[in-house]
C-alpha cells in the first residue's frame, strides 16, 4: 500500500449518510506534489477502463499529442474489447485493479481517464483525487446523489487538480453559442424545454415483466468480477451486466437519461442557472419494473425562478413510442402518415434525432445533442432575428485538449465537477423517480426529499460493499 493511500485511509473522515456535510481533513501527500504539470511537459496518463467507450476516449486523448499513456487498467484485461488499446501502447504497464495500480506506480502518472460503468466512476475518482491526480471521467459523474456530493467535495478540497466530465458538447459549438446568445439576451425568459432521446436502447428487447435478476453464469477467464462489482451490491456474473449491458440496470447504470441527458440538457442547465429541481414527476413509465429501465419514460423536472429568470420545466422523453409533439414550423420533413396527430392537432415527426426544443416567452429554439447548435424556429422568425445574433467565438480546444491543457495550467476545464455535479444530480433524482415510480418533492435548501421517507433514505446512499468504505471519505 502506498504512503499516500495509507494516509488517505488514516486521515479521511467518513461522510455522514444524511448528506448534512462532510469533514474535510487534508491527507499528507508525499512524493510528487499536487498541482500542474509543467507547460513544456506532456501529461503522464493512466487509463482506467480501456474497452468500448474507454477505447475511444484513450485514442482521443492520445491524438492531442499532449499526453503519454503510461498505464492501462481494466477489470477484463485481455478480453477482446481491450486488445486494440493494449496493442497500441505495448510499453504501458497493465493492471486489473486500479487500487493496485495506484499502490505500485502512483508516482509515475499525473492524471487518469475513467471510462468504467456508471456506478464505478466513483471509487476510482475518489482515489485519484486523494492521490493528487487530475481526473477525466465519463458522464454521468456517478450513480447516486451522495456519491456525486462526495466527488464535488473532493474536487473542492484539491483546487489545483483539474476535473472534467466527458460531455464533449461543452467544448463544441453548442456551448459557445448558448453562452453568447444568453449573454446577448437572445435566450431569455425560458419557461420550458423538451429534451428527447427516442432511439432504441439495449433493454427494449427485454421482457419488462421479469421478477428477478438473471441467473449466474461462469465468469470469463479474463475478468476480475470482484473488482468489477466494486462498491455496488453484489450480483453473480451474467453477460447481461457486462460490456455496456450494465447501462440497463438500476443497480449499475443510469439508463437513457444518464447516458444522453448530459449531451442534451447540459448547456441549458449551466447557463440558465437551474441547479437542482424542486419536483420530479414521472408522468409516463411504460413497462416499469424495479430491475431495469422502462420501455418509455416521461419525466417532468420543475425548477423555481432564479433571479430575473422565470420558473422552468424540463420534460424528458425517451422510448420508441414516446416522440414529443413539435411546434409549428419545426421544419422536419420526414413524417409518418400512420402516426395520428397529438391532441393539440400538430403533426409530429416519425423520427427525431436526440435533441431539445426550448420555449421562451418570445422565441422558440430547436437543437440536437452534443455540440449541435441551436436554431430559431420557425424560419420566418429566424430571418427576423438574423441581424441581431451575436458573433459566437470558436472553441480554443476540444474537450480532451481542454482537460490536458488544464492539467498543465494553460486552460480551465469547461465541465469541472462544480458544473457537472449538479447536472449529474438532476439525473440521479430522475432515475430515482423512474425506479420508484413516484413524484419526488425536493427541498433545494436542505437537499432532502420531503414527501417520501424511503426515497430520502435512497438519496442518502446505501452502505458500500464491505472493503470499499475507504472511498466514502474526503
Amino acid at each position: 500500500m502506498s504512503t499516500n493511500r495509507r494516509d488517505f485511509l488514516k486521515t479521511g473522515a467518513t461522510a455522514a449518510l444524511g448528506l448534512s456535510g462532510f469533514t474535510l481533513i487534508s491527507p499528507k501527500v508525499l512524493g510528487k506534489s499536487m498541482g500542474y504539470v509543467a507547460p513544456s511537459d506532456q501529461v503522464n496518463l493512466a487509463c482506467i477502463g480501456i474497452g468500448n467507450r474507454g477505447n475511444e476516449i484513450i485514442k482521443a486523448l492520445h491524438k492531442t499529442g499532449l499526453c503519454n499513456i503510461v498505464a492501462l487498467c481494466d477489470v477484463d484485461m485481455g478480453a477482446k474489447q481491450t486488445l486494440e488499446v493494449m496493442e497500441m501502447f505495448p510499453q504501458a504497464k497493465k493492471y486489473q485493479d486500479f487500487r493496485k495500480m495506484f499502490d505500485e506506480i502512483g508516482g509515475e502518472f499525473d492524471a487518469v481517464s475513467i471510462a468504467t460503468p456508471d456506478f464505478s466512476h466513483f471509487p476510482a475518482t475518489m482515489m485519484a483525487l486523494a492521490e493528487g491526480k487530475h481526473v477525466y471521467v465519463e458522464k454521468p459523474m456517478a450513480r447516486t446523489f451522495q456519491e456525486v456530493d462526495l466527488m464535488m467535495a473532493a474536487a473542492k478540497k484539491y483546487p489545483k487538480l483539474a476535473t472534467q466530465m466527458g460531455n464533449q458538447g461543452h467544448s463544441e459549438g453548442n456551448y459557445f453559442q448558448f453562452k453568447a446568445w444568453k449573454e446577448a439576451g437572445i435566450i431569455k425568459d425560458v419557461t420550458a424545454m423538451t429534451a428527447h432521446m427516442n432511439s432504441r436502447r439495449r433493454w427494449h428487447s427485454w421482457d419488462p415483466n421479469i421478477s428477478s435478476f438473471p441467473a449466474a453464469e461462469p465468469v470469463p477467464s479474463t475478468l476480475d468480477w470482484d473488482v468489477w462489482t466494486a462498491q455496488a451490491r453484489p450480483h453473480p456474473f451474467n453477460k447481461d451486466y457486462h460490456n455496456g449491458q450494465w447501462r440497463c440496470w438500476y443497480d449499475f447504470g443510469m439508463g437513457a437519461l444518464g447516458d444522453w441527458g448530459a449531451h442534451i440538457i447540459d448547456t441549458a442547465h449551466e447557463f440558465l442557472d437551474l441547479g437542482l429541481p424542486y419536483e420530479i414527476n414521472p408522468t409516463k413509465l411504460s413497462g416499469h419494473n424495479m430491475f431495469f429501465f422502462p420501455m418509455s419514460t416521461t419525466l417532468e423536472f420543475k425548477f423555481p425562478a432564479r433571479g430575473a429568470m422565470p420558473p422552468m420545466t424540463i420534460t424528458w422523453q425517451d422510448g420508441l413510442d414516446n416522440i414529443p409533439a413539435v411546434p409549428d414550423g419545426y421544419g422536419v420533413s420526414e413524417l409518418d402518415p400512420n402516426i395520428p396527430p397529438p391532441s393539440n392537432g400538430q403533426i409530429q415527426p416519425a423520427k427525431l434525432n436526440p435533441g431539445k426544443i426550448i420555449y421562451s416567452k418570445e422565441l422558440t429554439f430547436k437543437g440536437g445533442s452534443h455540440g449541435s447548435t441551436l436554431s430559431i424556429i420557425p424560419e420566418e422568425k429566424a430571418k427576423e432575428w438574423e441581424s441581431k445574433l451575436p458573433e459566437v467565438p470558436q472553441s480554443p480546444s476540444n474537450h480532451f485538449e481542454n482537460f490536458l491543457k488544464a492539467c498543465k495550467g494553460e486552460e480551465k476545464t469547461r465541465s469541472p465537477f462544480e458544473i457537472a455535479g449538479p447536472l449529474s444530480q438532476v439525473f440521479c433524482l430522475g432515475v430515482m423517480a423512474q425506479q420508484m415510480g413516484v413524484k419526488l418533492e425536493f427541498d433545494r435548501e436542505t437537499r432532502q426529499i420531503t414527501n417520501n421517507p424511503l426515497a430520502n433514505q435512497v438519496l442518502a446512499g446505501m452502505p458500500p460493499r464491505k472493503g470499499w468504505e475507504e472511498f466514502y471519505r474526503v
